[in-house]
């Protein structure tokens, strides 16, 4: 089984990860955070998955150093379940429709990490989470699991569902991305032999 472990602990957070790829979307979330549990609970169920994460953050002063560090904890220990990446789909894409809201999410899991975020909101919180924080939490993952992400919502007005369409759709389309291709199985995919920097 493809899995990956994190333990990240800054004067700021203090954070465990443990990723099952091969999983069937069991969680087991705790950031203290009621609105990004529910995200990541979601993104563990749609992804299939098996996610657990611990945080204890500096909540007293924001919300920020929690949402953005267990984007790092969870890209990195998605990145080391990955491994060399060979026989990965790689690419994937994914059109998420939630009531009157559409997003829209394509990735390379190509070890050059890129955050394009075409996503906009009405209001400034959600419960008790500032709507901002959720690009820092897409940045934080791409960045650390080494994937060009491209995040846009196509239409919709209610902020709980454009939230939670990027959520899911971020994780259909890595359910398909890091699946094992059978015609490929033993290939890193890519003509260079290898993926990332600039070989």
């Amino acid at each position: 089984m493809r899995v990956g472990t994190v333990k990240r602990k800054t004067k700021e957070t203090d954070i465990e990860v443990e990723i099952n790829l091969d999983g069937t979307g069991v969680y087991d979330v705790k950031t203290g955070i009621g609105f990004l549990d529910h995200m990541l609970e979601q993104l563990s169920r749609h992804s299939l998955i098996d996610l657990r994460v611990r945080v204890d953050g500096d909540l007293h002063i924001d919300f920020h150093h929690t949402t953005e560090d267990s984007g790092i904890a969870i890209g990195t220990a998605f990145a080391q379940a990955l491994g060399d990446l060979k026989g990965i789909r790689r690419y994937a894409e994914a059109h998420i429709p939630m009531d009157e809201t559409l997003t829209r999410v394509a990735l390379d899991i190509s070890n050059r990490p890129y955050l394009i975020w075409k996503v906009e909101f009405s209001r400034d919180k959600l419960g008790e989470m500032d709507t901002e924080l959720f690009k820092e939490w897409f940045q934080a993952f791409a960045q650390a699991a080494g994937i060009t992400l491209h995040v846009e919502n196509l239409y919709g007005t209610n902020n709980h569902h454009i939230v939670e369409s990027c959520f899911k759709a971020l994780a259909r389309s890595l359910r398909n991305a890091v699946e094992i291709d059978p015609r490929r199985a033993d290939a890193v995919p890519s003509t260079k032999g290898v993926l990332g920097g600039s070989l």
